[in-house]
Order: structure tokens, then sequence, then C-alpha cells
């Protein structure tokens, strides 16, 4: 799914990362969404038994884990990419002390609105949910944050601590749960950690395996066909890979 979208928005980036293997400048919003996925999942498989102190201890150490890793690779801190004002080791330890307060806002939302977590025939709880599945030819595969069920249907969940959101990815969830299990689903949404809440639902039912699996065909084409066009934009800014980009200086 990132592949494809990273495709679309950009081949040159595309290109460097995945056949080049340039190494991207490692950015703290990476570890922080890392971490708060964690921790969600782990307060969701205690059956939200665990206290908020203990959700919050596993998003501390997995975030401080991560961090570390990524300055043994990366000491110079100005070299880390970073959001709005915020330098690199400010933006580090900002997203600290926010990723704990996002994830004890978490479990105490999840506590009280209580969404049912679906289950497989097989009795496994929908979390971090492994799926691989077969669209345009391509096999596409990935992890679901959460799958629950809203009256009779299967609703897929994407936990969100940024603001990009991808309606694309929701759209492989929904084809790929129907295709694996038989299941409704007619719509998905995202958990906004920045906000503490839900979002609106995105509906699915308008979308179909073919509408997605021309999108992946096409993608794989590109690819093999060698075809790597760059598209400097304002995400250029944002993107871990511009440090070896030729296009970079002269993004629009």
């Amino acid at each position: 799914m990132s592949q494809t979208e990273q495709y679309e928005k950009c081949s040159w980036r595309f290109y460097l990362q995945r056949v080049e293997r340039v190494t991207p400048r490692p950015a703290a919003w990476s570890h922080h969404g890392t971490a708060f996925h964690s921790a969600a999942e782990a307060f969701e498989k205690s059956g939200r038994s665990m206290s908020t102190e203990e959700a919050v201890e596993i998003f501390s150490d997995q975030y401080g884990d991560l961090t570390n890793a990524g300055l043994d690779r990366e000491s110079d801190t100005d070299r880390w990419m970073s959001a709005g004002r915020y330098s690199g080791g400010e933006d580090i330890e900002r997203r600290y002390v926010l990723g704990q307060e996002q994830t004890a806002y978490y479990v105490e939302w999840a506590k009280v609105n209580g969404p049912s977590i679906w289950k497989t025939p097989e009795g496994e709880p929908g979390l971090e949910l492994y799926f691989l599945v077969e669209l345009g030819g391509i096999e596409v595969r990935g992890y679901i944050d959460q799958l629950v069920t809203v009256k009779d249907a299967v609703r897929p969940r994407d936990l969100k601590t940024g603001s990009t959101k991808s309606k694309f990815q929701l759209q492989t969830y929904g084809i790929a749960v129907r295709k694996l299990y038989g299941v409704e689903v007619n719509d998905a949404d995202w958990y906004l950690a920045k906000d503490g809440r839900l979002s609106r639902p995105v509906r699915l039912d308008q979308v179909s395996a073919d509408d997605l699996g021309e999108r992946y065909a096409s993608m794989d084409a590109g690819v093999k066909a060698g075809d790597f066009p760059a598209r400097p934009s304002y995400d250029c800014r944002f993107c871990d890979v511009s440090h070896a980009c030729i296009f970079f200086s002269t993004k629009s």
C-alpha cells in the first residue's frame, strides 16, 4: 500500500528508497507512531485490564529504544527530520512527552468508549492483523491496526499520531477483510491521537477490488519498466531521502 502511494506521489523517491537503498534521515515522528501503536496494541490485548501507567511505560520504553538506536546511526540531531518550528533535538524531546500524554488519553478513551474488537473465525483478535491478498495480479500484504465490530459489520480502524491519512490504505483493508473472511465491511475510520477522537467513517462500499487492483498493477508495471519520474512538490520538505535527491533544490 505505502509503496504504491509513494510511487504515485514521487516515483523518484521510491527509486531512491527502494532501489538505490539510500539511508533515510531519522525522524522522531516515526518512533512516536511506532511506540504509540505498540502501547495501544498491548493495552487492547490485555482486555483493557492494563493500567494507564503500564501502557505509558510501554510507550516510553519503546520510544526510548528506537530513538537511541536512531541516535547511534545519526548522532547529529540537526540532521534529524522535524515538524514545524522545532529542531531535531527539540522534536525528539517533545514527542516523548506528547506520546505519553496521547497513550494515557487513549487508554481512558477506550475504557469509556469500549470499541468491540472483532475476532477472526480462529479466535484471533483483530489487532495488528496480518493479511496477504492478490489485487491486480499483485500480492499485497500488510497489518491492520484494529478491526472493530459496528452493528453487524466489521470496520477497519487505523491509529494515527500524525496528520497524514490515506483513504487508499483503508480501502485496501476493506477489500482484504472481505476477501479473507467473507464479512460485511461498509466503512472504516481513523483514531486521531492528536485530537483524542475518531474521524468520520470513510465509506468503502463504492470501491471494488478491480479499482484498487488497477493502481497496484500500474505501480508494478512502472517499476518493472524502470519508469521513475520525479514530482517535486511541497512534500519534498518531508522526504527522508531528499539529501540524496538531485531534484530537491529545484522543488516547486
